[in-house]
Parts: C-alpha cells; structure tokens; sequence
C-alpha cells in the first residue's frame, strides 16, 4: 500500500486548487513553439542508440539491442564483442515515426534490431542500407547527400537531412560501408523549431565546415566517439577529433554517445569531457547515463 508524503496537499476532486493545479502541469508539458506535446528529449540506450522525441514525433535512432557478451559483426570477417548491456530492448519502445541509422554495421543494426522492430517504421538511411533493408521486408528511404525526408502531422514537420560523413579514409574508407550524418528539424507552421545534429560515424574534416555553412544555429549535436580502431586505423573520432568537430559545427549542446560499448572503441569519454572542458566548451556538454532521458 503507498503512503502520501506529509508534506503533499491533499487536493479535492473538482475543487479550484486541483484545477489550477492541473493547469499549471499542461502549461509546462507545453514546449517553445506550443505544440501541446511533452517537452523534446532524447533517451541514451547505448552505443548510439538514442530516442528522441521532438514535438510529436518519435525517433530511433542507430539501433543497437545486442546484450553484454553478444558479438557485433562488422563485415570483412571482423567482429567485436559487446561490454556493455543496452538500457532497453525492442519490446518496450514507444511507437516509433522512424528509424534514423547512420550506416549498416552490427553495432548501429543488429539481429536483435531486425528480428524485434516493426518493419513498416520508415527507416532512414544511405541508399546502399536502404536496398539491404528492403530485401529484409523494411520500408526505406535511401537519401543521397543533403536530400531530405520529411513527415508532416497538423501544423508540425519532421525532416530528415543526410549529411556528408567519412568514417575512413584511404583503402579503409573503400572496406567499410557508406555513412551519413543526419540533420532533424521539427517545424511548427513552417518555423523550424529545433535542430538536432546526428554526427554518424564520422572523421573531422572540411565536410564538417560544409554542414556549418548550411546549417549554423544547431541545437544539439549527437556526437558519434570512440577512437574505434580497425586494422590499425581510427574510423570514429577520437578527443582530440571530437573537440576539432565542436569548434567546427559550434552547437549548442553536445551529447557524446558510442565511446564504451565495444573493444574497438580506445578513446574514453573522460578523455574527450576533459580535452573539451580544457577547450571551453564545458558548458555545452551533456553526458547521459544508460537509460537517463535529457530534455532538450
């Protein structure tokens, strides 16, 4: 049986105080922009899976379900075993508008992925994902560099902008498969509203400047870590990459994901909070823990 805290008011049904109490709650559950839905957030499951809710819409993202010991494969005969243990599976996911995944690798779409999602979830990705999704019975759309995807639900918009990414160069860039970075903007009566920047598994470099001529006023930037090391070359950024990419694209928020979950990953999130910190840039970031939930 639950017990009411000394210090709770007791409220009587219908009375002017419930009301006003009421109305109090629908008022902060009511975002800038007054789309009458619960404040944007995203929800950190592991690796770079994330949920974000952004207005009505609800997005996943890199989906990576596979348990602590499950191996990730990577093509090429590669693959590396997982550390960490995912803060949820499919099964207790909201109802999703989409799936948003950077590149097809094991540890970004994984077994447990494909066997659990619903496959009439739109799945945004490179077209290359795209044509091996389809033949798995998902509905897709391939986008090549900046072409969007967008959904419309009353006066709100989501799109989905692909954005340039490397995640290796050289003959190892030619290994492993294409990668995108992605731009969500929800709108409201056509005013964009919030700008979410999904890094992907990408290097630092010029292409980061294109993305910050097109798109200046980020909100948050996913950032995509990990110093992940395959056959002696470093395909995710590193620290000293991942602070580059911060005073490239200047965001007003940043959120590291994909820094501990495997053994490939070498660069640990302390040394990317430290060098960022050390660069003033403290104040921008936020590091949610498993299965924590930032507003955003």
């Amino acid at each position: 049986m639950g017990h009411r805290l000394p210090s709770e008011p007791v409220l009587e049904p219908g009375s002017q105080r419930e009301q006003e109490a009421m109305d109090a709650d629908t008022a902060a559950a009511v975002p800038d922009g007054s789309t009458g839905t619960a404040p944007d957030s995203l929800t950190f499951i592991g690796t770079a899976t994330t949920i974000l809710r952004l207005g009505s819409f609800t997005v996943l993202t890199d989906p990576n379900f596979l348990h602590r010991g499950q191996r990730a494969y990577l093509g090429k005969g590669l693959w590396s075993r997982r550390l960490t243990e995912p803060s949820m599976q499919p099964v207790a996911l909201p109802a999703l508008d989409a799936v948003v995944l950077s590149h097809l690798h094991g540890d970004h779409f994984d077994r447990i992925a494909r066997r659990g999602l619903d496959r009439s979830v739109p799945v945004v990705t490179t077209p290359a994902a795209a044509r091996r999704l389809r033949q798995w019975g998902f509905r897709t759309e391939g986008l090549q560099t900046w072409a969007r995807h967008a959904q419309q639900r009353g006066n709100e918009t989501l799109s989905v902008q692909a954005l340039p990414a490397i995640h290796a160069r050289g003959a190892m860039g030619r290994l492993l498969p294409p990668v995108m970075g992605s731009m969500l903007e929800h709108a409201v009566d056509g005013r964009v509203r919030k700008r979410v920047y999904l890094s992907g598994d990408t290097l630092t470099g010029e292409h980061l400047d294109g993305i910050r001529e097109r798109h200046p006023d980020i909100d948050v930037a996913v950032v995509h870590l990990g110093g992940t090391r395959v056959l002696r070359h470093t395909v995710t950024m590193d620290a000293v990459q991942g602070v580059d990419f911060l005073r490239r694209i200047r965001p007003r928020r940043a959120v590291p994901v994909h820094y501990d979950d495997y053994p490939v990953f070498r660069s640990p999130l302390s040394d990317f909070v430290d060098q960022a910190t050390e660069a003033g840039f403290a104040a921008a970031l936020s590091t949610p823990g498993r299965g924590e939930t930032l507003a955003l």
